[in-house]
Order: structure tokens, then sequence, then C-alpha cells
């Protein structure tokens, strides 16, 4: 997979000066860009209804007028310094028009050189979204919950990790404590994460069309429903300690850290777990619902003296009676594609293959 030009200046990390308002900029950027308005949000907003009240002169007019003086020499500033700090930067507006080409006039007033990407961020998306259309050959990993698919992944080098990505891991319980990221961020650093791979064979964890809220890709959700699938493989003892730890005892020690408090951590751990329970009552029937909340409150009240054991027995509950089920009726429609399991020190086998010669 030889890298477009576009493809190249995110591929290199090169760094980008983002002239978009702040909302287009969250909505979704690339991994290099700092977002520098020359119109910020309210800017924007101001001059869209003076275009389309007025027409595109009179808009151009009031933008020339919102930025003038000592705000646009601040804006300038700010551009120059990065440059400063940053040389071979690039810069870019949303379609490589008005607002990117008024930014490198300004900047080359005061002596600087700078590039404008031609066709601008809408560009620079594209290139990354073509990477779906040519992905490298592709193994799925796949395994009942809590066998440490992302641990595994974690050891080799040829992976993507998409529950990585959408800050998320997966199942009811996966939200972090974190936001995920916006939807289009999540496309386009997967698509570099595939383009740094260049080829394949990839690694990658099974994954539903959704993480969280996040969307996998069309063309990443076909090719994953063709790939080959290695089963990863751990016992149910193992399988119960590993959620404990990292739902748990870890999501406890980052609330305690960010709360300052032991209690109130306690607390919010609760409320998430029972929130999350609440997401899958409907699966899981109401009375069975009621029972694993009953066992998951003698969890959180063992929990207060620092003993973390007493989750185990509704961790099972879960597993036995709802993961492993859901998970073995739909390994049965994937049965052709299985080619390879074991644990992870025998599935590492399947990250030392060489890449396929052109």
């Amino acid at each position: 997979m030889n890298p477009l030009p576009l493809q190249s200046i995110l591929l290199s990390d090169t760094p980008l000066i983002d002239v978009r308002a702040e909302i287009e900029f969250k909505a979704g950027s690339f991994p290099s860009a700092r977002n520098m308005p020359i119109l910020n949000d309210h800017e924007r907003a101001l001059v869209g209804i003076c275009y389309k009240d007025k027409g595109p002169d009179a808009a151009k007019s009031l933008g020339h007028e919102l930025v003038s003086g000592a705000i646009r020499e601040n804006r300038i500033d700010t551009w120059c310094e990065f440059i400063s700090q940053n040389p071979g930067a690039k810069l870019y507006c949303f379609r490589g028009g008005l607002r990117s080409t008024l930014a490198q006039h300004w900047i080359q007033d005061r002596g600087i050189q700078i590039e404008k990407i031609k066709g601008g961020y809408k560009a620079l998306r594209q290139s990354l979204l073509a990477v779906y259309e040519d992905l490298p050959e592709l193994i799925v990993v796949a395994g009942k919950t809590g066998t440490g698919k992302t641990e595994f992944l974690a050891r080799v080098p040829n992976k993507v990790d998409l529950e990585y990505r959408a800050n998320h891991r997966g199942s009811a319980f996966g939200k972090q404590l974190s936001e995920q990221p916006a939807q289009i961020d999540f496309e386009n650093r997967v698509a570099l994460d595939f383009l740094k791979l260049r080829s394949g064979p990839v690694l990658i964890e099974d994954e539903s069309r959704l993480i969280g809220r996040i969307n996998l890709p069309l063309l990443l959700q076909k090719a994953m429903a063709e790939a080959p699938i290695v089963l990863l493989e751990d016992s149910v003892e193992n399988r119960i300690a590993r959620i404990n730890k990292e739902y748990l005892v870890e999501q406890f020690e980052a609330l305690s850290a960010q709360t300052g408090s032991v209690t109130k951590a306690q607390d919010e751990l609760e409320r998430i777990f029972l929130d999350s329970l609440g997401a899958i009552k409907k699966r899981l029937g109401p009375e069975r619902h009621r029972s694993l909340v009953n066992l998951m409150g003698v969890g959180f009240q063992i929990q207060k003296t620092g003993d973390f054991s007493a989750h185990n027995a509704w961790i099972r509950v879960l597993l036995e009676e709802y993961y492993d089920p859901m998970y073995e009726y739909q390994l049965s429609k994937k049965q052709s594609r299985i080619i390879g399991s074991g644990t992870q020190e025998g599935l590492l086998e399947y990250a030392d293959y060489s890449p396929k010669k052109p």
C-alpha cells in the first residue's frame, strides 16, 4: 500500500495549522493538526447569517471587519509562532479556499512562507477514506469476553486496536471514564493506523458494527466479516479474574485519583455498573436482572472493606448465562473462517506471518 501525496503528509505527522472554527475542528481533525481559527465559532456564525441574508460580498466584508486590528495581528502572531516552532508546517481550511488563502497571505506579509494544502481538510479526509478501499490482509482475533483479546493485541506489532481508538471496551460495561472521540476522528486515526502498517496480515479484534457509540466504517466491517479468524481461549477462572481487575479494580483506582475520594469513587463505580446492567435488562429478563442487581450490591458492599473478590459471583453469572451463550451462537455462524485457536502464547505465531509479496 503506497501512500498518496496527501496521505504522506498525515503519515509523516507533518504539523498542520487548521484555520477552521472550533466547532468544525471538534467534529473531526487529524492527529498532527492544531486548531488556530481565522474565524472563531461566534464570528463564523455571524458571517454565515450575513451570507444568507445579504450575500457573499457582504459576508466577506463582515469577516474582514470582525478580524481586523489587534484581533488580526494576534491571530497572525499565533500562526507565525507555531511555524517557527514547527518548520515545514502546512495550512488548510475546509476546502482550501478563502480562509486558508487569506491566512497564507497574512503570514507571507510577515515574510514567512507556508504551503497551503490544495483541497483543504476535505481533500485530506478523502485521502484517508481511500485507505478503507485498499485494506491489507486481516486476521480477526475472536474469543469469549474476558479472554484478553486487547491484552493479546498489545503484545503484537502488526495490529490495529479498534477499542483503543474508540476509547471503549466494546461491551455494555465497556464505557471508559473519558469520552469517546468524534466519529470522524476515530475513522481518521484508524485509517492512519492501517496506512502505517502498509501490508498484512494485520490482527484486529472481533467487533460488532458499534463500539459504544462509534460506528465501524462499512468497508472495514465488510473486510472483517470475510477475514479468517483465530480464537483466543482461556479458563473461566482466568477470565473472571481479568474482568475483575480491568473493569473494577483499575477503574476504582482511576476514579479515586480523579475524585480524590474513595467514597465518591465507590459510589460512582457502583452507579456506572448498575446503569450498564440496566442497559441489558430486557435481554437478561426481569428475574435474572433482579438477581444480578442483588449480587452486584453485595459485591460493592464488601468492596468497601477493600475486598473485590465478591464481585466474582455476578461476573460468573453474566459470563456463563449471558455473554458466553451469545458468543457461541455468533461463532457458530463463522466456523468456516476459523484457522486456529489457543492461548495467547499459542496464537502469537499468527503475529509472525511475513507480509505477502506483491
